[in-house]
Parts: C-alpha cells; sequence; structure tokens
C-alpha cells in the first residue's frame, strides 16, 4: 500500500480489536487444540490437528493483513474539519438525484464502507465525485449502470 489509508477513529479501533481478538482470543484457543490434537499419534488422519492447522494459517494470513492496514492508516477524525461547509473525509452528505430521490451517506475509509448502513468508502466513484462539493453543487457520477447527477443538500460532520 503506497497510498494512506485514511481511516475514521472508529474505524481504526474497530481493526484494532479484530487484531487483538484473533491475536489474545482465538490463535491460542487454536494453538492449544492443534497441541492436544498432536499429542494424540498419527497427524495425517487427524481432523483437529489438519483443521487447527488451517485455521492458524487463515489466522496468521488475517493478522498480517489487518497490521499492513493499521501501519499504512491515517487516522482522521471528521470533528477536526476546518471547512465543513464542503465534503472532505467524514462528511455527512444528504444528496438528492434528478427525481429527488435522497440518499445520505457518510464518506469514510475505505476498510470502513458499508453501502448498506449509508457509509462509502473515500475512493469509490461516488465519494471522489463529492470532494469538495458544497451545498447546491451538482456532481456527475459515472457508475456501471451509467451517468448519474446528485446535487448537495446538506452536509454535515458528526464524527
Amino acid at each position: 500500500m503506497d497510498r494512506p489509508n485514511h481511516i475514521t477513529p472508529a474505524g481504526y479501533a474497530a481493526l484494532k480489536a479484530r487484531y487483538d481478538h484473533l491475536l489474545g482470543v482465538e490463535r491460542p484457543a487454536i494453538v492449544e487444540i492443534v497441541s492436544w490434537a498432536a499429542g494424540n499419534g498419527d497427524r495425517s488422519e487427524n481432523g483437529d490437528y489438519l483443521y487447527g492447522r488451517k485455521r492458524m494459517r487463515e489466522i496468521d494470513r488475517e493478522l498480517n493483513r489487518l497490521a499492513r492496514k493499521m501501519k499504512a492508516a491515517k487516522v482522521i477524525d471528521p470533528k477536526e474539519q476546518q471547512d465543513t461547509g464542503r465534503v472532505w473525509f467524514g462528511a455527512e452528505v444528504e444528496i438528492a438525484d434528478e427525481d429527488d430521490v435522497r440518499r445520505t451517506l457518510t464518506l469514510v475509509g475505505d476498510d470502513e464502507q458499508d453501502a448498506g448502513a449509508g457509509r462509502i468508502g473515500w475512493n469509490s466513484p461516488l465519494a471522489r465525485a463529492l470532494r469538495g462539493a458544497a451545498v447546491g453543487d451538482l456532481r456527475t457520477v459515472t457508475l456501471p449502470g451509467g451517468t448519474k447527477e446528485w446535487e448537495v443538500m446538506a452536509i454535515a460532520y458528526a464524527g
């Protein structure tokens, strides 16, 4: 990862909590199972041993991935945004399309995005189009389904 991984304080805390849980709870439990299973003799047909080793590799891969993400993370607190009249990282934005269908979105780190909850990743096409917009600005977004125009109706920074 060459570019910084923008993330909110809550997003970083979630990454760290997942890392800590894997390292402090799940991995030790699997190590214990593998150690117990290894003592039961023939490892080639020992399901607990084989599954445990496989699960340990998965946990180690996820720990490495999370460690890289946390190392590249640039925590940005939306409450500290100086230019609250424009859409920047952490903004909660109300937008309306041509038919006045309104959506409220929050621009968060790519690791925090959850479209169903209205959180879109900072590098998504819609978030990139909204960057720097003020209330009343129109933004055109090209999506797989075609081009769509949105008007910025409101901007807030909750944190």
